[in-house]
C-alpha cells in the first residue's frame, strides 16, 4: 500500500528517514515529499544573544529549525571554536528544555544536555518548566514566526521571565506542485497521507484536491500532532 509523507527528508544514523524504515516493517510504500521551505532571520541579534549566557537563565528549543539557527550563527560568525571552548560550558551550566526527542538530538549534537524532551508537546514542557523554574533571568526562546501561545502564556502566568526571538520563517516549497503532480503521475493516487504541520497542510491540500477530484474521497488523511489535526478539513478529521 502506498503512503505519501508531506514532510522533509531526515536521515537517523542508519541513513535513512525514520518514518520511511518504520512503513516499511509493516509492508507499507512511503514516499516523501517536502511542502515547506525555511527562511531564517534575526541571526545577527540572535548571535548577540548566544554570545551572553550570563543574561538568560537557560534556553527553550521547540522545533529543529530553532537548532539549526544556533548553528548558522556559529558559522556566519566564525564563533565554532568559541563555542567549542566557552560558551557551549556556559550554558550547560543553565537548563536546556527540548520538545521532542528528534529536537533534542539536535541539540545534543551541538554539544548541549537537554531535559525535558519526554514531555512531547510544548503544554507539557510547560508544566515541566513552571514545576523546576523559579523567577529569574529570563530563558531564551528562539521560534518561527508562527508559534504557539500556549507555552509563553503559561510561563508569564507563573512569574516566569521568557525572552522570544523569531528566527525563522515558513515559506511554501517551491516544488510543491511539481513533486505531487509527478507522484500522482506515477504512483497514482495514495491510500494515505499524512500532513505534519499546519502551515505544510495548508500549502499542500489544494493541490491535492486537484490532483485527486472525486477519488479523493479513497484517501485516508493523517496529522501528526493536535494542531495539525485540527487544520484538517472536516472530512479528514477522525
Amino acid at each position: 500500500m502506498k503512503v505519501l509523507l508531506l514532510k522533509d527528508p531526515k536521515e537517523d544514523d542508519c541513513g535513512q528517514d525514520p518514518y520511511i524504515r518504520e512503513l516499511g516493517l509493516y509492508g507499507l510504500e512511503a514516499t516523501l515529499i517536502p511542502v515547506l521551505s525555511f527562511e531564517f532571520l534575526s541571526l545577527s541579534s540572535f548571535s548577540e544573544k548566544l554570545s551572553h549566557p550570563e543574561g538568560y537563565g537557560g534556553l527553550i528549543f521547540t522545533s529543529p529549525r530553532a537548532v539549526e539557527a544556533v548553528e548558522l550563527c556559529l558559522e556566519k560568525d566564525n564563533k565554532t571554536e568559541v563555542w567549542k571552548h566557552s560558551l557551549k560550558e556556559k550554558w550547560n551550566a543553565k537548563s536546556v528544555y527540548v520538545v521532542g526527542s528528534a529536537t533534542s538530538s539536535l541539540v545534543n549534537k551541538i554539544g548541549l544536555d537537554t531535559e525535558g524532551e519526554s514531555c512531547g508537546n510544548a503544554e507539557k514542557l510547560a508544566e515541566y518548566i513552571c514545576s523546576r523554574e523559579s523567577p529569574a533571568l529570563p530563558l531564551l526562546f528562539p521560534c518561527g514566526t508562527v508559534k504557539g501561545e500556549i507555552l509563553p502564556k503559561m510561563l508569564k502566568d507563573k512569574g516566569i521571565p521568557m525572552e522570544s526571538i523569531i528566527v525563522y520563517q515558513k515559506v511554501p516549497h517551491p516544488g510543491i506542485q511539481v513533486n505531487l503532480h509527478s507522484y500522482y503521475s506515477q504512483q497514482g493516487i495514495p491510500a494515505s497521507i499524512t500532513f505534519f504541520s499546519p502551515s505544510g497542510l495548508t500549502h499542500s491540500l489544494k493541490h491535492i484536491q486537484e490532483l485527486s477530484g472525486d477519488d479523493i474521497g479513497r484517501i485516508k488523511f493523517a496529522a501528526i500532532g493536535p494542531r495539525t489535526a485540527r487544520a484538517l478539513p472536516p472530512r479528514a478529521c477522525p
